[in-house]
């Protein structure tokens, strides 16, 4: 007597490394990926799971990803700071 086939549900989101269900994002493509594919690092204060595509490319370092976090932080200033100075402008 075999045992019948687990069918799989449509919406359970897939590893896209190895098609198994994925647990989360890597923190650095944000590419869904399972536990089986992805390492684990340090990032701050919190662990981070970074993909085996990533940490063969570019290491274990989340450096692009506080880079990014950086930039979108100083352009948010900038653009507040220039509206700050057109709204000054407007009023006199």
């Amino acid at each position: 007597m075999s045992l019948p086939l687990r069918e799989i549900d449509d919406d359970v989101v897939r590893c896209v490394l190895c098609g198994a269900p994925a647990v989360g994002p890597c923190a650095s493509c944000k590419a869904m990926v399972c536990g089986d594919c992805c390492v684990l690092t340090e990032g701050g204060v919190e662990l981070h799971a970074i993909c085996a595509r990533c940490d063969r490319n570019k290491g274990r370092s989340l450096r692009t990803a506080w880079r990014s976090l950086v930039t979108a932080s100083v352009l948010l200033i900038v653009a507040l700071a220039l509206f700050a100075a057109l709204a000054l402008a407007a009023l006199r």
